[in-house]
């Protein structure tokens, strides 16, 4: 039972740290398109870039309360 154990183990360790990846992957990914203000400039905003980042911050939102236990999510 102890080897199964540790062979079980051991896939969820491999599929967090894939997931984990791939969060990463997708964090540096927003990071830069935020940085280079989501492909957008100054003189070209207008109210739908102001709807589609709400619409990006509520997702996020979503998953920071998630991670935090904030929001509908805390204790």
């Amino acid at each position: 039972m102890t080897t199964r154990r540790a062979a079980d183990n051991s896939k969820a360790l491999d599929a967090f740290i894939a997931a984990k990846a791939e969060i990463d992957t997708m964090l540096e990914r927003l990071k830069a398109l935020s940085d280079d203000h989501f492909d957008t400039h100054p003189d070209e905003i207008h109210w739908g870039h102001v709807g589609t980042l709400k619409h990006y911050a509520g997702l996020l939102r979503q998953i920071t309360h998630s991670a935090f236990k904030e929001g509908e999510h805390a204790a």
